[in-house]
Parts: C-alpha cells; structure tokens; sequence
C-alpha cells in the first residue's frame, strides 16, 4: 500500500514537473539569453520559480539567489559549499549597481543655487575669436507683417488674432522662493556653433556633439549661472534628449519636465535653451550677431500654440511671458533679439505658463559669442520676472 502511495506521489509530483516545465518553456520561447528567460520566468510568476527551487532542494529559500543559481552550484559540491560566499558576493554587487544607478541618474541634472555675491571670476575671459563665418544682423521690418507691441516684434504663423491689449495683462508666472525656480532644459542639447580653425569638436552630425563643452548643455551652464548670482535658484538637466535618436526628442524631454514639475513645484519658469541654424538663399550658413555689440549673438523666442490641434490652453501666458522679458531686452539692447515667432505646434509649452524656447544664436555663430548673449539673456529673465 505504501509502495503504491509513494508511486502515486512521485507521478504527481513529474505531471507537475513536467508541467512547469512545459510553462518554462512557454514564457521563454523568444528570450535572446539566458538572462533574459531567468526575467521572463520570474516576471511572469513567482510561484512557478519557488517550485523551480523547491525541485532544486533549496527548502527555505534563505539566501536571494535565483534558482538558476542554485541550479549551477548544485552541479558541483565544492561550488556548493561556497554558497553563502556566492550569495553574499551577489549581494554586494546589487548594491554596488543600485548606488552606480543612482550616481548616473544624479548626473543628469545639478541644482545650481543662488549666490550672495557676483559670480567668480573667470581665469580667462570670455573673448571671440574669428571663426571664418559672415556675419548679419537680423531687423524686422515695418511692412504689415509683424504684431508690434512696445518695441517687440511677434512674427505670427497661426490662424489666431493677436491683439495688443493682451500685453498690457501681467503674465502669469511668478518666482516661489524655498526650491528650485527656474528649470532649464535642452531638447536638442546636441546642437553646437562654429569654432574658430584648430578648436574643432568631435561632431555627432552636421554642427552636432556629445561633448557638453560646446553644446547647447555649456550654455545653459551660462545662464543657470547668470540667473543664480541673481538669487534666482535654478535646476539644470543636462541630459542629451537628442542623442543616440533624434526623432522623439521632444516627446522624451516631456516627461521629464513633468517629473521635474511634480516633484519641484516651487518651479514656475522652464527654458528649453536651443540654436538656430541660418543660410542664405545659396545655402550658406551664417551668423546672427547683435547690432550693437558684433560679439554678441542674436536670440529669438519660438513659442507655441494649440494652433496644431493639440490642447494648449494657456499659450497666451507663455507668449505674454517672452513678449515682457523681450522687452527688457530692447530697452538694453534693440537688436539683441530677433522677432518673436508663434508657431501652430506646442513645444511641450503647456506644461508649464512659464515656458520659453529660446535660440541662442545659430550654427554660424561662435560658441563665445552664444556665451556672452546667454549671460545677457539671464540678466534680462532675472530683470523681468524679478520686477513681476
């Protein structure tokens, strides 16, 4: 009777075997590794990898190797004697990774505080070299085409109507103290200028590189500066959005503006700091340079709207924003910045009513020059939104 018991049990316990390892067999079909099916196994039930280990002789499941661990010490009893030191090395190195993980996810963004004092002085200053390329200065012209309001020129490309006394409204916008204020982003951080002969970067693509010491990640550096020896306290990510991919860098840098937002909801203010890129009608790049400081590069605001079909309630406080800081702008130096154009797409602006595109001069311009503007650019923000 027992023997007929005991074969009872141990058919049993194959049809289950058999079973699970059916199921396996399943959920790893298209695993490219055994890694990859180890994962398929436990995402897809933890109940199915206890009886792996139970099959295995591991009862009480006291350490956190996998089965397939214990599967490979089994093999060999002096591997099996070393259990504890395998399962403790494991151990060590998960945590080694989790603390690695985090540095990296760290380095993408730095919180740059304000300062009490002006900012350190530079070891050398700022100078702008020749880089061989033609220069222009880009004025708007009083033909009909542009909304004026002040001194501020809006080069309007949707289908709505602007009207002046919407800049007469505040923009709604304002700086919270206690946290971070001021995001500053880059969608196409990749983007770079003109260096002078000899101090060539290793470009990515066409007036394109990783190296954050020529990208647009080096100029949000300037402003972030600028406005923190403002008081002003700014957040940084320095993240390469367009970088190995290009297409989808909007949709990516998106997501982390409304992480940002979420966990920072002191910040009010997003720039998403870019370059254009300008030819002449032959096809030649250009630089845009301020007309009344040639080693300054012209910055222009493209700003958004739900003209595309796509919700974006609030782009007129966006556009009020721009309008008011160009305006400061003016006052200090009237071709700074090139005429404001308003765009049927959104920009990822509706996440926030404090959002600017700025471009920080063109493909032409020197990197020099594009730093000089930035650390204007940041006294004319800091000027606006602190007398708002």
């Amino acid at each position: 009777m027992r023997k007929k018991i005991r074969s009872f049990l141990r058919r049993v316990v194959a049809a289950a075997l058999a079973a699970v390892t059916l199921w396996a067999v399943v959920v790893t079909a298209d695993a490219a590794s055994p890694d990859e099916a180890a994962r398929s196994i436990e995402e897809n039930s933890a109940w199915a990898v206890r009886f792996l280990r139970w099959e295995l002789a591991d009862f009480s499941h006291a350490d956190t190797l996998s089965a397939l661990t214990v599967l490979a010490l089994g093999e060999a009893p002096l591997l099996l004697s070393q259990r504890d030191a395998v399962a403790l090395a494991q151990a060590q190195e998960k945590k080694t990774q989790t603390v690695q993980v985090q540095a990296e996810e760290q380095e993408g963004s730095i919180l740059v505080e304000p300062e009490a004092s002006a900012p350190p002085v530079r070891e050398e200053p700022l100078t702008v070299r020749d880089n061989g390329v033609s220069a222009r200065t880009l004025r708007p012209a009083d033909d009909g085409e542009y909304t004026v309001t002040g001194g501020v020129y809006i080069k309007n490309s949707t289908a709505y109507t602007l009207s002046a006394s919407l800049f007469e409204e505040p923009f709604d916008a304002q700086l919270i103290p206690d946290g971070p204020q001021v995001l500053i982003i880059h969608t196409h951080a990749t983007e770079a200028y003109t260096m002078p002969a000899g101090e060539e970067y290793e470009q990515s693509d066409a007036f394109r590189t990783t190296d954050v010491r020529y990208n647009m990640v080096r100029v949000g550096d300037e402003i972030a500066s600028g406005l923190a020896a403002r008081g002003i306290s700014v957040l940084h990510d320095r993240t390469l959005y367009d970088y190995p991919a290009y297409n989808g860098a909007y949709s990516r840098s998106a997501e982390s503006i409304k992480r940002y937002l979420a966990e920072y909801p002191t910040i009010r203010f997003v720039l998403d700091v870019h370059r254009d890129a300008i030819e002449d009608t032959q096809g030649n790049t250009y630089k845009a340079v301020c007309g009344e400081d040639a080693n300054l590069a012209q910055l222009e605001f493209v700003m958004g709207s739900d003209g595309g079909g796509a919700s974006h309630e609030n782009w007129r406080e966006n556009l009020k924003l721009a309008a008011a800081v160009q305006q400061t702008a003016v006052e200090k130096l009237p071709t700074l910045m090139r005429p404001i154009i308003l765009r049927a797409a959104r920009y990822n602006q509706q996440l926030s009513t404090g959002s600017l595109l700025v471009e920080v001069g063109a493909a032409g311009n020197s990197l020099e020059e594009a730093l000089l503007s930035a650390q204007v650019f940041a006294e004319c923000f800091a000027d606006t939104v602190q007398k708002g």
